[in-house]
Parts: C-alpha cells; structure tokens; sequence
C-alpha cells in the first residue's frame, strides 16, 4: 500500500509540475478580472460528472474571494437555468476531452443568447472542438490517470483543481482581495475567526 501511494504521490506531483506554463493564463485572468470585477458581472463555470463538481468548487472558492460566481448544471442550462447568464459575464467551461456534448451545446446555446460573453475553457485536448471555440484555451498537459484502468478522472481532476487554484490567486492579487474583505464575506468556522483575527 504504501509503495502504491508513493507511486500515485509521484505520478500526480509530476502531473501539475508538467501543466503548461503560457500567457494563456494571464488573458484568462484579466477576462475575469475586467468582466467581473470592473463591469459587474460573474463567472459562470460548467462541467459534466467529475470536471462538473471540480467548476463548482472553482466557483465556491472565487465567490469567497470577492468574484462573484456561479456554477451552471450544462443539462440544466437546457431547461431554463441558462437564464442566469447576464450579457458581462464570462464562462469557465471544464472538459478533458474537450468533446464533451452537453458542454458543446451550452457554449451554441450561450451564443445564441449572449454572442459577447467570453469563454476559458481547462481541457486536456487542446485540439479539440471546445477549444476552437474557446476564447482562451488553458491545458492540463493530459497526464495519464493514476486509476489503474487509465479511465476514472484522478489525475485529470488534480490538474482541473490547480489550474482553477492559480486563476483565484492571481485573481486575488490583482484586485486586491484583502483579509477585511475576506472576513466580511466569510463569517463562520475557523476560517471566519482566522479572518477577524480570533483564532480561538
């Protein structure tokens, strides 16, 4: 077991070490920072299974950062919830394909409706069909899963989590983002008294 572990531990570490480093990120960054944060819209993320709970997380983790944000159910767009999307938003669409067709129809569908509202995509296939439409395209590098069938997304959604880590930091550092502002947004738990600067 342990000898499995240090394997995965080693896998994964050179996984996020070989994520693509590119000025992708930076246009990525200043779509949100200019979209959100100066014009008063949000993001919206979306994914399907797996990328879908790792943009809901990246959505969680930027609202409690001062980026308002929202995550969007691809299949659920298709029943009326994409009428949360507002013309100064700016989508984060996640897909390790990048063929994923339920996120394909929601970016027609997002076109349809606001034709203006930018779109980064966090794919392992830079080639693919989600990525031509993206605005910016941020890779993954598309490391082999650890899961022994090479299937189950484990490595995949390592990466998804990280990049989305490095989009709320820079993020951060941009605007601002402050302890007082922290604390006003978050009140509860430790994290809340940490922020106020009552840890006990």
């Amino acid at each position: 077991m342990q000898q499995s572990m240090r394997k995965i531990l080693e896998s994964e570490s050179r996984a996020i070490a070989n994520i693509p480093v590119s000025d992708a990120y930076d246009r990525a960054v200043e779509l949100i920072v200019e979209h959100v944060y100066r014009r008063g819209g949000k993001l919206v993320t979306s994914g399907m299974g797996k990328a879908g709970q790792i943009a809901m997380n990246i959505a969680t983790t930027f609202s409690s950062t001062g980026i308002p944000a929202v995550n969007l159910h691809p299949s659920e767009a298709q029943h009326g919830d994409l009428g949360v999307l507002q013309p100064n938003d700016v989508m984060l669409l996640i897909s390790n394909s990048g063929k994923t067709c339920e996120i394909i129809d929601l970016v027609h569908l997002t076109h349809n409706l606001y034709p203006q509202v930018p779109l980064i995509v966090i794919t392992g296939n830079p080639d693919s069909e989600l990525s031509a439409m993206a605005d910016v395209t941020l890779a993954t590098g598309a490391s082999p899963e650890v899961c022994p069938l090479g299937l189950t997304p484990t490595t995949s959604t390592t990466m998804m989590t990280v990049i989305g880590d490095v989009l709320v930091v820079n993020v951060m550092r941009i605007t601002g983002f402050t302890r007082e502002d922290n604390a006003l947004r978050h009140h509860g738990g430790y994290l809340g008294r940490k922020s106020r600067g009552s840890e006990n």
